[in-house]
């Protein structure tokens, strides 16, 4: 690896912090505002509501919705929604949808959900919003916001927005993935703008605007939901080769919203601790309170390794990682924390 001199090294960091105080000025940073980890051994009915029923669900699908332990489980640290075929008539497919309807709305800001997802002809999983004001507006006029929906036996995530404009009108796009692999489907919706990523990569942007009533539509806050419906009009319908049970696994969801630059770096200076830098091996990552996630980020915004829950204290091995110039991002309770480091 390259060989850093200490005075270079210093000159070299006093240059980056000042280029990334002006830069956070600059970038959107995010504070953690709401999240289920699905650490329990149950649904938290404080942050969802199960639903109830069948009835096609607008879309012709042929499942009835259940809070049975079959359908709607917490194990492990993960949400479990199964589709079953009961074969019992009327409820002959179940499944389960979970919403915050009630409980938690938030307008504007970051959602993700580390998730991974079943094949099956007639299977449609999906991670999507509403507008909280649905029941006085109705559907689609609330607005929709579709972070993840899978159908069938797709290689492929499609996301898409939903809204009223003389009439129902809709737009969205999708990309390759394996479902099948845990991934993190996300939206970042902004005042003007929705984006879409996978795993952090945009695959699809939408722009909020007066002309077409979308400021109508999606300037005004949301809940989420989770569901797995069985057939429909976009899938199709279950058939011979469809597997019953089956699950999507959700690890977690969280919701930022923009957390304040200056607070940020008060932060960043006072209440995460790094050393040694610089480093060609172990660096030690001190944080104030257990890490929700730990990420390794270039001086381009690149991610280029990152890490789930982490205890408050933990060490990163930098052996692998290319001489430069880097960022050590924490996410706990407290905030969003960043470090600036040089890897030799």
């Amino acid at each position: 690896m390259r060989n850093i001199t200490t005075f270079g090294f210093l000159a070299t960091l006093a240059l980056f912090i000042g280029a990334q105080t002006r830069q956070v000025n600059a970038q959107t940073t995010w504070q953690l505002i709401w999240s289920d980890e699905f650490s329990g051994s149950a649904l938290d009915e404080t942050k969802w509501a199960p639903q109830f029923g069948n009835g096609g669900w607008g879309n012709n699908e042929w499942q009835y919705y259940t809070n049975a332990s079959e359908n709607l489980a917490v194990e492990n640290g993960q949400l479990i929604i199964t589709a079953r075929h009961e074969g019992t008539g009327a409820t002959e497919y179940t499944s389960a949808r979970i919403i915050t309807k009630g409980l938690f709305d938030f307008e504007y800001g970051k959602v993700e959900a580390r998730m991974k997802l079943p094949l099956g002809q007639g299977l449609w999983p999906a991670f999507w919003t509403l507008g909280a004001n649905i029941d006085d507006v109705s559907w689609p006029r609330c607005g929709e916001i579709d972070i993840m929906e899978h159908v069938s036996n797709e290689y492929m995530t499609h996301g898409a927005v939903h809204w009223e404009n003389n009439g129902h009108a809709y737009v969205g796009n999708g990309t390759n993935v394996d479902p099948t692999q845990y991934h993190v489907y996300g939206v970042v919706w902004e005042e003007g703008l929705i984006r879409w990523y996978v795993d952090g990569i945009q695959f699809f942007q939408f722009t909020i605007q007066a002309s077409n009533n979308t400021d109508d539509a999606f300037r005004h806050p949301m809940f989420l939901l989770l569901n797995m419906a069985i057939g429909g009009n976009w899938p199709g319908y279950p058939d011979a080769t469809t597997p019953f049970p089956s699950s999507m696994h959700v690890d977690y969801v969280r919701v930022y919203q923009q957390a304040q630059p200056t607070a940020l770096m008060e932060q960043s200076t006072s209440q995460l601790l790094v050393y040694p830098v610089p480093t060609s091996g172990l660096l030690n990552v001190i944080a104030p309170s257990p890490m929700s996630k730990l990420s390794v980020v270039n001086t381009v915004g690149q991610t280029i390794a990152q890490f789930g829950a982490q205890p408050a204290q933990t060490t990163l091995d930098c052996a692998t990682i290319a001489a430069g110039i880097y960022t050590i991002q924490v996410e706990c309770a407290e905030g969003v924390f960043t470090y600036p480091v040089v890897v030799e």
